[in-house]
């Protein structure tokens, strides 16, 4: 009994040395190809993988986790130099040098570099936060880690910038796609021209920025402090610049990585219960995230329409272009600067800061000293506070043209702008008028409100002193009369309906321009605004029309609002309007961004087609709108939805796109719709788009009763939205 129990203790200690040991490897060791390495928590996993429909063979790192068929690989040690059999071998060597072998074991197809440190007893272990190192023995210090050289992935307490030391530039190169992870000509890195900023390039060429930090983010990006998922950090000093973020939750799983295919930066996280990875959130977020699309001195605006307008006292360099939605040549001041003679500034609030390329900064400085410093210097065309937390600091200054420069509504910040000193004073007299009207038209309002009061109460009260039952001038009919007046309500006896001809006014370029309206109004209700908003009830009907035919959504009676890391709510009191409601919502109360992506999608289905969703019907069926186009679209026939008087249109395929898009707004599960930046972006481009999936028909059937909708909420036969006042 005592050797049976001596034995036993044997192999569990043996057990537990070689379970420790599955996370390094020392010289006298090696991985061959079917081997592993585990870090000690069992986060990460280390060994030779094959990526998708390839046959080659790579070193790499992945979520040990989650399930083979979905493998994320988060980094790969030989990208450039495939193993093309199963041979493969990593070692390390009593140098601290770490190889990779391949080909039968005589070619090197990947190693560190050659440490210049003694290392005594080298070992190669895989770290629980997936940074594979080299180190010495029990010490921490590293003579190689794989964190310095990453490949499209930023995993947390990874730094992402430079060492300014020893000249490391840790920055990311996408795959080249999901089959070959050899460098794709996707970008993302910090720049340390003119000041540093977060730049993703396409080849050479800037494809998208972030802004200067401003000291709580970046001006170009949300502030996402108050996420419930990361920390983040800019480390800016004499020895390093670099981005560096932190989960909050060690048991969640988050990966921010370059993404060829999309064209994006995409920060995903992983939900255990449904296995797979949600969209957090990606860059570029939207068309004006794309960088320089206004051209110089010009600003982008996804709340309008076109998206790019000059800078305040600028005007167009070439109108006949900028009217012709090319502005890459920017715009120029409306009246030439005269440096010696005295120029001025003007305020542009709540932008993302141009391009650092020709800026300099300065961290001691106050706004008023930045001012004057620019001030006199010929060159300088704007300045700004450095850092906004507290109340100010430092300095930024940026030299010749501004280029890319984004609206960026509640999280941008002010910038400075030199213009001749009587465009200075003639701003200022415009912005004292306003202020006067803004002031004078409340009370001249009010002073209405109290007239229009004083008549209708004085009306009121002769109503009572004439009695209830007064004739008014107006004839009453009991409804019988009507209807046997006019035979049912027959259609013969109707006296006239709306002239035909004025949907000519409505030509494509138009609907067009309303439908991009719509989209960015919708896009600042549900990222741009301070608070998210979930506006419940959007239709035809609360969308204004002004005489340019810019849209304006209205009526925000039913309207949520989100907190930042909030993204569904339900309710058990359905508000809106049938025909445009989200199936989830009408069923189950369920709302979030994407009901309304739904309700975008119907609206615009109705643009295109001119028919009402709910007042839809066709001699061969009776599904509605949704159905229609729907059938449509899988028979190869979308333009078929268009009304009639577009088919002569230049832009049919404009047309099939949008007809497109709205297949997508209405699919059937919310996760399987875009976002209205997405949205927006679809709208702005040619990309190709994603294929549609099933739509939410919403067939009539639980919709043409009077009874509650199931969540103990109202129906209603006609368009007229349900309001039900509700304690926010």
């Amino acid at each position: 009994m005592d050797i049976l129990c001596l034995t036993t203790c044997f192999l569990l200690i043996i057990s537990s040395k070689v379970s420790k040991a599955l996370d390094m490897i020392s010289p006298s060791d090696s991985l061959t190809d079917g081997m592993t390495l585990v870090s000690n928590d069992g986060s990460f996993e280390l060994g030779f993988f094959t990526p998708g429909s390839s046959k080659n063979r790579y070193l790499g790192i992945w979520y040990k986790n989650i399930p083979i068929p979905m493998q994320t690989v988060v980094w790969v040690a030989n990208r450039i130099n495939p193993i093309t059999d199963f041979t493969g071998l990593l070692k390390i060597e009593t140098t601290g040098k770490v190889v990779l072998q391949g080909q039968n074991r005589t070619t090197t197809v990947w190693s560190t570099n050659s440490s210049t440190e003694e290392v005594g007893n080298p070992i190669l272990q895989l770290l629980d936060s997936g940074n594979l190192v080299v180190k010495d023995g029990n010490s921490e210090n590293y003579v190689w880690q794989s964190f310095d050289y990453p490949t499209d992935t930023i995993l947390p307490g990874m730094k992402m910038g430079w060492d300014l030391r020893t000249g490391l530039s840790r920055r990311l190169v996408a795959w080249k796609n999901p089959d070959d992870p050899s460098p794709g000509d996707l970008t993302f890195g910090v720049e340390l021209e003119g000041n540093p900023e977060i730049v993703i390039r396409k080849g050479s060429t800037k494809y998208s920025r972030s802004g200067l930090w401003n000291g709580d983010g970046f001006s170009g990006a949300p502030v996402y402090r108050s996420n419930p998922v990361f920390t983040y950090d800019f480390v800016w000093n004499e020895e390093e610049v670099y981005y560096i973020y932190f989960l909050k939750d060690k048991s969640v799983m988050s990966r921010f990585f370059l993404n060829q295919t999309e064209g994006a930066m995409d920060r995903y996280t992983w939900n255990p219960e449904t296995q797979t990875w949600n969209l957090f959130h990606t860059i570029p977020n939207d068309y004006c995230d794309r960088y320089g699309v206004c051209g110089a001195n010009g600003t982008c605006d996804n709340s309008k329409f076109p998206v790019c307008q000059c800078l305040k006292a600028f005007n167009p360099k070439s109108p006949e272009s900028w009217n012709s939605s090319d502005w890459s040549q920017g715009c120029i001041h409306n009246k030439p600067l005269n440096c010696q003679g005295g120029d001025g500034f003007i305020r542009i609030q709540g932008v993302k800061t141009p391009d650092a390329t020709h800026s300099w900064v300065n961290k001691s400085m106050d706004l008023k000293e930045c001012r004057v410093r620019c001030l006199k210097n010929c060159s300088c065309m704007a300045y700004t506070s450095l850092y906004i937390t507290g109340t100010g600091s430092g300095c930024a200054m940026w030299f010749g043209d501004l280029m890319d420069i984004k609206q960026q509504q509640s999280y941008g910040q002010d910038l400075y702008i030199r213009v001749s000193a009587s465009e200075s004073e003639e701003l200022k007299k415009k912005h004292t008028m306003k202020l006067s009207l803004i002031i004078a038209t409340p009370i001249t309002v009010l002073s209405g409100l109290l007239v229009v009061t004083y008549y209708i109460r004085r009306s009121r009260g002769k109503l009572k002193d004439n009695g209830e039952n007064e004739d008014l001038e107006h004839e009453v009919f009991e409804l019988g009369t009507i209807s046997r007046a006019t035979d049912g309500f027959s259609s013969n006896n109707k006296l006239g309906q709306g002239d035909k001809r004025r949907c000519k006014v409505l030509d494509w370029p138009k609907r067009f321009q309303i439908i991009c309206g719509i989209a960015r109004g919708l896009l600042y209700l549900h990222q741009d605004s301070r608070l998210r908003i979930i506006h419940r009830d959007l239709k035809a009907s609360n969308v204004l029309l002004d005489s340019e035919m810019n849209p304006k959504i209205s009526d925000f009676g039913l309207a949520r609002t989100f907190g930042a890391d909030q993204t569904e709510a339900n309710t058990n009191r359905v508000v809106g309007t049938y025909g445009y409601m989200a199936p989830e919502y009408a069923i189950d109360g369920l709302f979030s961004v994407k009901s309304d992506v739904f309700s975008f999608g119907i609206l615009l289905l109705e643009i295109i087609s001119a028919t009402k969703n709910r007042g839809f019907s066709h001699p061969d069926h009776s599904g509605n709108l949704i159905e229609h186009a729907w059938r449509l679209w899988k028979e190869g026939r979308p333009l078929e939805l268009a009304d009639d008087f577009l088919a002569n249109s230049d832009n049919l395929s404009e047309i099939v796109r949008c007809i497109h898009i709205s297949l997508l707004c209405v699919q059937q599960h919310p996760e399987w719709r875009p976002t209205m930046s997405s949205v927006v972006l679809m709208l702005g481009s040619e990309n190709e788009l994603p294929i549609p999936k099933q739509p939410g028909f919403l067939l009539k059937s639980p919709f043409e009763t009077d009874s509650s909708s199931g969540n103990d909420g109202s129906s209603s036969k006609n368009e007229v939205s349900l309001s039900l006042l509700e304690p926010r």
